[in-house]
């Protein structure tokens, strides 16, 4: 047997499990009705560990009184107790009194099967100085990942990445294997991690550091989902862990003491605790848990359903993937649906219905017949990702409802320390303004100052939030193919896009409800704005540079568009300048948007028009059409952006994200002009745009060009007129691009792994992994990008022939296909 040293770090506070938590540290709660705790304590004594120290800091003596000196386990608990929380790695060092030999770091709040004595081989083996247990992950984002080289040496990380950034779907357990001096890199009572501070110091310094992929199971028990599924996985044996029940046939466990009225009926498996009483005619069905000491009432039925000890249920109760906490009484014809969860000592009374995903806070009392529908007294959504891509997206009254809008309005105005103001904006559909008043009823509720505007599109919105010097904004928008669907988007202080961490304090304060709040006196007035758009025309045409040409030919604009919003101030800005403006009102469905843009090119054509113009439904983005009718599309719009910035004279550097073709980035360093290439989400693209533009100051071109479609149209025609242009004759200044984009359909479970195995495959080459994974080569590139919101690859491929393009966005579909296949 191995001789070290063990630590369980049990600090945890378990604020995603509330309300599992609330009396409770996150160590502490029961998995198969003992501590998840225990089970570490029992795998370390298992592989001949007994001495074990505890680092501790939330509700400390919940788990001192539990588990004393550990002599009932056979072990020598040693107890650290942090005053103020340190980090995982601060936490360690604080016990470095009884740390003076290899130390193995498990979790007191995971559940695990680790093989320890293999894993501590393998780190004496490589001579390694920190070893990481990893595991293979189907799903990696919500973890850190860990690049490794073919012989198991870390070569970096990756904390809680996004899609793009998932380069393997190996992640770390958060189980390690030190030797003593690698904490000597901190001092004790140094806040640090380990993660995010001693190991990227370690892989810096060339301090051996390896990773020991795991075959058992692991799971950290973050959420209620990963709570209830650790006891399915237990009871379908997929954990090397000893129950305290009697095994029956079946796949079922039942502990002494335990009694059963007649007509009983048990769908295995499930799990029955001691001393229970099963009153007749009870359904046990799959995937039960009961603790100690509960009485189940007779005619009752449960389903994937968990008891803690001491719960009582009456007769006719049904509870269908319910958790219900210590000693709570539920009387009789309750019925308790999917993932609700009742707090410890909670009294339902006779004929309560809690609806799905409603959790209730311990101590309540539910009088006779209620329904409950919202969750008491704090909530915690079932899901912990509100954000997609951009945004939060929904149909109003399902999924956006004004009750959700609220709180997301609280949790974004809480995220933002201080006196805070935000603007809040909206198109004007009603479903939208219902959303946006339910957004400023939020943001009202925690003191802060609230502006609204209406009948606004996206860069109305992001100049608002720097008129007003605000401190961010949200934008609600209707989606025009689904007019019950509205997208919420959240603006940062320059009126970018929030970053993903913002975006994950959002959630986080959403999930817990754990928001400002105001009395009555601190309630600020809306601040109601009608008509910004005259401001953001007039703004909009000092940047403009002489429109006395403009005027003088009278030039002849069609402007066609979805958005009735978009239409109304891009038409008022360009006749201000002068600019003869008709107006082309496209009509259907998305599918026929090729037909519409081809109709806009023939009008264009036919009528002599200087330009024509399709502009996006946010008003962020434009399509255009030259004099000889030929179409600009997205692609080439993006380098005709650049093109305009580098003819104009402006040296400001070129932000280009990580999918941009080449040619692009080219064209701009024969004008001498720094590059700077982004990750591809707007929020990165925008905070490089934005970057130390002050409200007053001039507005960076790029920004104007790529995300104001309403000024970029203006800034064109005054740019174009001025050199006495045309578009075509600047089209035909564009380099030639072969570039091409493709889409393949992958299961999300699936994501991590082909990332991995792409990486491995073609680990010899010329790779980037700056987002996604980029394959270089003779022919040109191949950037094989996760989709963050959908289920599928993006295939980017840019060839320097046609041939070139085809063949290597071809060549790499196939290869996707395959790995996806495997």
């Amino acid at each position: 047997m191995i001789i070290i040293k063990g630590l369980i770090m049990a600090g945890g506070k378990g604020t995603r499990l509330k309300p599992l938590t609330c009396s409770l540290p996150k160590p502490m709660v029961p998995i198969m009705n003992k501590p998840v705790m225990e089970y570490s304590i029992e795998l370390l004594k298992k592989h001949g560990i007994t001495e074990i120290a505890v680092t501790l800091a939330y509700m400390p003596t919940e788990i001192t009184d539990y588990f004393g000196n550990g002599e009932k386990w056979g072990v020598n608990l040693h107890y650290f107790i942090e005053d103020e929380p340190l980090g995982t790695g601060g936490s360690v060092k604080n016990a470095e009194s009884f740390i003076d030999d290899t130390l193995i770091i498990i979790s007191g709040d995971a559940l695990t099967d680790l093989d320890i004595q293999t894993a501590i081989d393998y780190h004496r083996e490589k001579e390694s100085k920190a070893t990481l247990v990893l595991r293979n992950e189907e799903v990696p984002i919500e973890y850190g990942v860990v690049i490794t080289d073919d012989r198991g040496k870390i070569r970096r990380f990756l904390e809680k990445p996004s899609w793009g950034e998932v380069f393997s779907n190996t992640i770390n357990t958060g189980i390690y294997i030190l030797e003593p001096e690698v904490l000597d890199y901190y001092n004790r009572g140094d806040k640090f991690d380990f993660s995010k501070d001693l190991f990227p110091k370690l892989l810096k310094d060339q301090v051996p550091m390896y990773g020991y992929v795991m075959e058992g199971y692991w799971c950290d028990i973050g959420d209620l989902n990963s709570y209830k599924q650790t006891h399915f996985d237990i009871l379908d044996d997929k954990v090397e862990i000893k129950l305290d029940a009697k095994y029956l046939a079946k796949g079922s466990w039942i502990g002494e003491g335990t009694h059963m009225g007649e007509g009983v009926k048990i769908v295995p498996p499930i799990y029955i605790g001691r001393n229970c009483r099963i009153k007749d005619n009870v359904v046990l069905d799959q995937y039960t848990v009961i603790g100690d000491d509960c009485i189940i009432g007779k005619d009752s039925s449960m389903k994937r359903s968990i008891l803690w000890e001491g719960t009582s249920l009456g007769e006719q109760v049904e509870a269908r993937g319910a958790v219900i906490c210590h000693r709570a009484i539920i009387k009789n014809k309750v019925e308790l649906l999917e993932n609700a969860v009742i707090g410890d000592f909670t009294h339902l009374a006779e004929g309560v219905v809690v609806k799905p995903d409603i959790k209730i806070w311990p101590s309540k009392k539910i009088t006779e017949n209620t329904i409950v529908n919202q969750n008491l007294i704090w909530g915690t959504k079932a899901s912990k990702i509100l954000f997609g891509y951009r945004n939060i997206s929904g149909e109003i009254n399902l999924d956006i409802n004004p009750e959700f809008a609220s709180r997301v309005g609280a949790s974004y105005s809480t995220s933002i320390q201080g006196d805070t103001t935000l603007v809040v904006s909206s198109d004007d559909s009603n479903g939208a303004n219902l959303v946006q008043n339910a957004l400023i009823s939020g943001i009202q509720s925690t003191g802060s100052q609230a502006i609204q505007l209406q009948g606004a599109v996206m860069p109305m919105a992001r100049y608002a939030v720097q008129y007003f010097r605000a401190d961010g904004g949200i934008h609600v928008a209707t989606d025009r193919k689904n007019p019950n669907k509205i997208t919420i988007e959240f603006l940062d202080e320059k009126g970018g896009n929030i970053s993903r961490s913002k975006e994950r304090d959002v959630e986080n304060l959403f999930s817990r409800d754990d928001f400002k709040r105001c009395n009555g006196e601190q309630v600020k007035k809306v601040i109601y704005v009608n008509e910004f758009k005259s401001f953001f025309i007039k703004d909009g045409l000092k940047e403009f540079k002489n429109t006395s040409n403009i005027k003088k030919n009278n030039f002849k604009i069609i402007l066609s568009s979805y958005a009735k919003n978009g239409v109304e101030v891009t038409g008022e800005l360009l006749e201000e300048m002068g600019c003869h403006v008709e107006y082309h009102h496209p009509k259907g469905k998305e599918k026929m948007m090729d037909f519409h843009i081809a109709s806009l090119a023939k009008e264009v054509m036919e009528e002599g028009a200087f330009l024509g113009v399709f502009l996006s439904e946010t008003g962020e983005e434009l399509m255009l059409v030259d004099e000889k009718g030929r179409i600009i599309g997205q692609e080439n719009y993006s380098a005709l952006a650049v093109l305009l910035q580098l003819k104009s004279g402006v040296k400001d550097p070129i932000i280009l994200p990580h999918t941009a073709p080449r040619v692009t980035e080219e064209m701009a360093r024969g004008y001498e002009v720094e590059v700077i290439r982004t990750k591809s989400d707007p929020s990165n693209i925008l905070k490089e745009m934005l970057q130390e533009k002050e409200f007053g100051g001039k507005v960076a071109l790029q920004y104007l060009l790529s995300y104001n479609a309403v000024w970029a149209i203006g800034w064109i025609v005054d740019f174009l007129g001025n050199l006495n242009t045309t578009l075509g004759e600047l089209v035909d200044e564009l380099p030639q691009m072969y570039f091409l984009k493709r889409e393949i359909s992958c299961d999300w479970r699936d994501k991590g792994r082909v990332m991995r195995e792409i990486i491995e495959e073609y680990s010899q080459g010329n790779v980037e992994l700056f987002e996604g994974v980029k394959i270089n080569d003779d022919r040109g590139w191949t950037l094989i990008l996760p989709d963050s919101e959908r289920p599928l690859f993006n295939i980017y491929a840019e060839g320097y022939t046609e041939e070139f393009a085809e063949e290597l966005s071809s060549s790499f579909t196939e290869k996707l296909k395959t790995l996806i296949g495997k």
